[in-house]
């Protein structure tokens, strides 16, 4: 199974979001992150949509997207072309004995400490994927509480595939 990135421009109405998540709950894909947001324009919004499949599978998926009448444009990101991040918050116990450890641990990943507690603490780190995976490896030792994601956003590097409308 292969993962792939699409970022799709799409006008932002009502039930844009809608239609696209139905279309693939009506084929039985799944959606393995997906973030929306307004562009520079308040007429369209971004969609970065990330799946899993086979290569028939994706482009099935990118045909699909295509017939949509609310979709503009739609751009693979791969990995060399393109810059994608995402931003993950962990709450964990933190002992006043372990605190120093922490904090060295997200300062070599260059994640900020926004809240401690007298028990606890909660960490910021923003990167690719597997920046994020390793962070939480490191901090396999420690009683992770909470932890939110806010899914793979990106764009395409370059000028040369910018869409004006």
């Amino acid at each position: 199974m292969k993962q792939r990135v699409y970022s799709i421009l799409v006008d932002n109405s009502a039930g844009v979001l809608s239609r696209v998540a139905s279309l693939f709950s009506r084929r039985g894909y799944n959606i393995d992150s997906l973030t929306v947001g307004v562009t520079a324009d308040p007429a369209f919004s971004r969609m970065t949509i990330v799946c899993s499949g086979d290569d028939s599978v994706l482009e099935q998926i990118r045909k699909q997207l295509a017939k949509l009448v609310d979709v503009r444009d739609i751009k693979v990101l791969e990995p060399g072309d393109s810059v994608t991040h995402e931003l993950m918050m962990v709450k964990l116990t933190a002992k006043d004995e372990d605190r120093q450890n922490v904090m060295a641990l997200a300062e070599i990943f260059k994640a900020k400490t926004v809240d401690v507690g007298p028990e606890s603490m909660i960490l910021e780190v923003v990167g690719s994927v597997s920046k994020l995976a390793a962070f939480l490896n490191l901090l396999s030792g420690y009683e992770i509480l909470e932890l939110a994601r806010t899914g793979v956003t990106g764009l395409s590097r370059g000028i040369e595939d910018v869409k004006m409308f």
